[in-house]
């Protein structure tokens, strides 16, 4: 039996990066699929057309988990067209750096808005149907940014330690319902919002002598840890931030 089978998951900003490897893990395990997207509705399908392929259920969803109203609207339809939410990734996010003396007062607000919000925004709504089945997993994607800070990125660090100050309040609320909370926190990954770091590009350097496996990860080793989260392999597993950044935070 695999690791997932018979569950629905729904995951945010799905149709790239982490997200994207999130998607196709969940659904190789047996999941069916409910993720969201802002901009491209072609990628969008191209993804449900891998995962419909893997024998899951799959619909993709225009969405802005930033936005209340959205959010409120996204799950009651997930739950309309799946049945039930048994896991929600909270992984939609935006970076805006610079040092705090440019950052302007908009730029602070729309990563608050898009990484902190959205993971209230949705998790309040996921909760509902999780306590009336008794049962969850909701995983938030924060960031090694969140745990030690990093210089020229004061916005999205606040943002990244808001989450895992979110996720253990959020776990010890809804632990007694069987609805575990969990926060993730990569290192720097090969993805487009780390396209200018890129191994062997102009700044990499710098940042692969602070990573004891000398390597950036590949989206799908966070979306393993999102797997275990997500499955029984973590059901005693509550209010943790796990860390999954070559040894950066030893």
């Amino acid at each position: 039996m695999k690791l997932l089978e018979g569950k629905t998951a729904l995951i945010t900003g799905g149709s790239r990066g982490i997200g994207e490897a999130i998607v196709l893990k969940f659904a190789e395990q047996g999941a069916n699929i409910a993720f969201t997207y802002l901009s491209s509705e072609e990628r969008a399908k191209a993804i449900e057309l891998k995962v419909a392929a893997l024998g899951v259920q799959v619909k993709s969803y225009k969405s802005d988990a930033a936005q209340f109203a959205e959010a409120e609207q996204l799950v009651n339809q997930v739950v309309k067209d799946f049945g039930n939410i048994d896991i929600c990734v909270n992984n939609a996010g935006i970076s805006r750096d610079n040092l705090l003396l440019r950052v302007t007062e908009d730029q602070w607000d729309e990563v608050m808005q898009a990484n902190l919000k959205s993971v209230f925004n949705l998790t309040k709504q996921v909760i509902r149907p999780m306590m009336k089945a008794r049962s969850g997993s909701i995983i938030n994607m924060s960031s090694v940014v969140g745990v030690q800070g990093n210089a020229g990125q004061s916005a999205y660090a606040a943002s990244k330690a808001g989450i895992i100050g979110f996720t253990k309040s959020i776990a010890a609320e809804l632990g007694s319902r069987n609805i575990r909370c969990n926060a993730i926190a990569p290192g720097f990954v090969e993805t487009d919002m780390t396209h200018y770091l890129k191994e062997g590009g102009e700044g990499a350097d710098k940042w692969l002598a602070k990573i004891p496996l000398t390597r950036f990860a590949k989206p799908e080793e966070i979306a393993n840890t999102a797997l275990f989260l997500a499955s029984d392999m973590g059901g005693y597993i509550t209010g943790q931030t796990i860390n999954v950044c070559g040894g950066m935070t030893m």
